[in-house]
């Protein structure tokens, strides 16, 4: 199995920065795809950022790229979220999720991956 816990969420004031990071421990995979998902109240958990093993491969989602990077240091097992110009719409609990293998065509979807945090609460102040 594996644990995934996220941290560093908080409140932060429109227009600042944030980072989150997630812990990966127990069982751990090498050239696996890892996430991060949001989930807005009344919204249904949608895809943030995704990032391959070597860190090279990243995908954003429309709403965050530019603002968002997702990077990722496998010596320690550890993926990260940097988040810059934040927005009043970018409140919501932030999940990292990790997939057994390489990132692939569903790695946007929930379904794509097979492990998941607890979740973090990001809130973004006007």
């Amino acid at each position: 199995q594996v644990q995934l816990v996220e941290s560093g969420g908080g409140l932060v004031q429109a227009g600042g920065s944030l980072g989150l990071s997630c812990a990966a421990s127990g069982r751990t995979f090498s050239n696996n795809c890892m996430g991060w998902f949001r989930q807005a109240p009344g919204k249904e958990r949608e895809f943030v950022a995704r990032i391959g093993w070597s860190g090279s491969s990243t995908y954003y989602a429309d709403s965050v790229k530019g603002r968002f990077t997702i990077s990722r240091d496998n010596a320690k097992n550890t993926m990260y979220l940097q988040m810059n110009m934040v927005k009043p719409e970018d409140t919501a609990v932030y999940y990292c999720a990790a997939r057994r293998i390489a990132c692939g065509g569903t790695t946007y979807r929930e379904s794509g991956y097979d492990y998941w945090g607890q979740g973090t609460q990001v809130t973004v102040s006007s």
